[in-house]
């Protein structure tokens, strides 16, 4: 996220006034940018950006929809609810290369195969989206983002001409398959979108709905044509930066991985109630932490589903462990007698655990990696205090 910011602040919109042409020259170039992904969270899908390039001006700036204020008012209220506002933004080209040349990412460019009239449409729709009244536009991760633009933008500024044909690699996708492509299954941003993110993403995506990823807007840009004259779309193709490979530390990323840290923290569960079970004894505190911590993540879960308007949180079947009401009984572990309504609680909660599996297992939805050992922990636990409660305390 810091480095987003930075870079926000070292490109920030400067007025295009100072450089601005009304008509461009029959030289000039209009291109797109395929910026590979980074090291962080927010970099690891890419990015995309229009190049503009007239040399007989010396006009040679980038238009990208990557932006957003760090600063707005309400920032992150708005963007747990959806409501996060990016703009287009605009930036000196050398400028641009230069940034991602120093994250060591790849760059691409395709110089498109437009009439001197095209170039002068793309280029003026640019012009006035830049303008402060219409910069802004409602960001959503997978159908209005910095590469959905690059497509749209140019299908309203040619006036629907391209064909996106489908590449012959082609293969297709999930939307979370499509996600875990860009992340590693076992690092702590998978874990997190694969918790908040429900089941609505587990459906196949057409081949139009991959260009929410930037790689996808380069290989349909690559294979796309123009309808009236049926040429290629893309009439050159550039790399004008190449990643170079870093060795990483597997063993300490391992270490410090959901599945190491959840699956020590499952393990101590199992070992309590395996303590537990040779001592008859009930371990209060850990069910608890235990109710307290479902049921939290499940208000969250619920919170995303219902109070924002984040469109890929619904459907969220997660709530099968993280049941939302344990944290409204979870005080029935201080009392001294237990009612019956809650065990069948706990039996219900083991059923729906179940349920969860089952719903993995023939593709409902897809859940974290990482809580795999958790899970089973519980899963144990749930049938280990059914046990213990009907087999040593008074029920009423």
């Amino acid at each position: 996220m810091l480095k987003r910011q930075l870079l926000f602040l070292f490109l920030l919109p400067f007025s295009i006034t100072n450089a601005q042409q009304d008509m461009l020259s029959p030289q000039a170039e209009i291109s797109v940018l395929t910026i590979g992904p980074g090291t962080s969270l927010n970099d690891a899908f890419g990015h995309n950006s229009f190049r503009i390039k007239d040399p007989n001006s010396n006009f040679d700036k980038t238009f990208d929809y990557g932006r957003f204020d760090f600063y707005a008012p309400n920032f992150y209220l708005n963007f747990c609810r959806g409501k996060l506002d990016y703009s287009i933004g605009a930036s000196n080209f050398y400028d641009f290369l230069r940034f991602y040349i120093k994250q060591n990412r790849d760059v691409k460019e395709q110089v498109l195969n437009l009439s001197k009239d095209e170039k002068q449409k793309l280029f003026n729709f640019l012009i006035n989206n830049y303008k402060p009244e219409n910069r802004n536009y409602l960001y959503e991760f997978f159908f209005d983002n910095c590469a959905t633009k690059i497509r749209d933008v140019s299908q309203i500024a040619l006036e629907n001409k391209i064909s996106f044909n489908t590449p012959s690699d082609f293969k297709n996708q999930k939307f979370r398959q499509l996600i875990h492509g860009n992340l590693n299954r076992n690092s702590w941003g998978s874990f997190g979108i694969d918790i908040a993110l429900g089941s609505v993403i587990d459906r196949e995506a057409t081949a139009k709905e991959h260009m929410f990823l930037p790689k996808y807007i380069h290989s349909f840009f690559e294979n796309a044509t123009l309808i009236n004259t049926n040429e290629k779309l893309v009439k050159e193709s550039h790399v004008l930066n190449k990643h170079k490979d870093k060795k990483e530390s597997s063993s300490f990323s391992f270490i410090t991985s959901p599945l190491s840290i959840i699956g020590i923290f499952g393990l101590l569960i199992i070992y309590i109630t395996y303590n537990d079970f040779k001592k008859s004894k009930q371990s209060v505190w850990l069910d608890i932490i235990l109710f307290s911590i479902t049921g939290l993540i499940g208000i969250v879960i619920l919170l995303l589903w219902f109070a924002t308007d984040h469109s890929g949180t619904h459907q969220n079947y997660n709530l099968l462990w993280a049941f939302a009401l344990n944290i409204f009984v979870g005080d029935q572990f201080l009392k001294k007698k237990i009612k019956i309504w809650f065990i069948k609680y706990i039996k219900l909660l083991a059923i729906l655990l179940c349920l969860l599996m089952l719903y993995w297992v023939i593709g409902v939805q897809v859940y974290a990696l990482g809580l795999i050992p958790f899970l089973m922990a519980l899963f144990i636990r749930y049938i280990y205090l059914v046990y213990y409660y009907n087999k040593t305390i008074t029920v009423l």
